[in-house]
């Protein structure tokens, strides 16, 4: 599970990445709002974990512009702000929860570990099955009615980007920014035009439609 960590206070970010990551979690830091705009262009994370309050904007707005992009990556707004008003805002954006600091440490591990696990069992883990089509995505491998199929790396980046969003309108620069790697490298527009169509040569072409002007949505096989 991979976990951005959005706190301005150095110190409290440090203490929060550490008993994540000692809990096994893979986490990044970001102390800006803009630095935490360059972690999300990158990858997708499960969660991010976010104060209101940051140097250049605010949570707020950070939070409607991630669940607008990655509508599955869970929230939890870590703030002094204890006002209703504002943990209502938070709630109304998509915040999966409202922690006001101080805090026990071990109390928000708790939580973050039943979010995580809830989440977990709500997608069935890390695989797509309709009874036709089956992926792993953990280790790669894929079948249709019972033959195996093979996929690129980038193959399944894209499959698992449409798989959790079915039926939801993915633009071309959505998926461009959704895909670009680790490393920073940018996918071109040509690449994810030729992913697309080798994917819909190894399965029916049903389960991805072409939305014209606009981009992509994952249909599940639905004609």
């Amino acid at each position: 599970m991979k976990i951005l960590v959005v706190e301005d206070d150095c110190l409290f970010s440090h203490t929060l990445c550490y008993n994540l990551t000692t809990a096994g979690y893979i986490v990044d830091a970001a102390i800006t709002k803009a630095d935490a705009e360059k972690f999300c262009r990158k990858q997708e994370y499960d969660l991010i974990v976010l104060d209101v309050n940051l140097p250049d904007g605010n949570g707020f707005d950070f939070c409607q512009q991630q669940k607008e992009r990655y509508p599955d990556t869970a929230v939890i707004f870590l703030t002094a702000n204890d006002r209703e008003g504002d943990m209502l805002k938070g709630f109304d954006l998509g915040a999966d929860d409202y922690i006001t600091k101080p805090f026990p440490i071990r109390v928000f591990q708790k939580k973050v570990s039943a979010l995580l696990s809830r989440i977990t069992k709500q997608s069935g883990g890390d695989c797509f099955d309709d009874g036709i089509l089956w992926i792993n995505f953990s280790n790669m491998t894929a079948s249709l009615r019972g033959e195996p199929i093979v996929f690129t790396s980038f193959e399944y980046r894209l499959l698992k980007i449409l798989t959790k969003n079915p039926e939801t309108v993915l633009t071309r620069q959505v998926l461009l920014e959704k895909l670009w790697d680790a490393d920073g490298n940018f996918v071109e527009e040509h690449a994810l035009t030729a992913a697309i169509s080798r994917i819909r040569g190894k399965i029916d072409t049903t389960y991805i439609k072409t939305i014209y002007g606009m981009g992509y949505m994952w249909m599940g096989g639905k004609k």
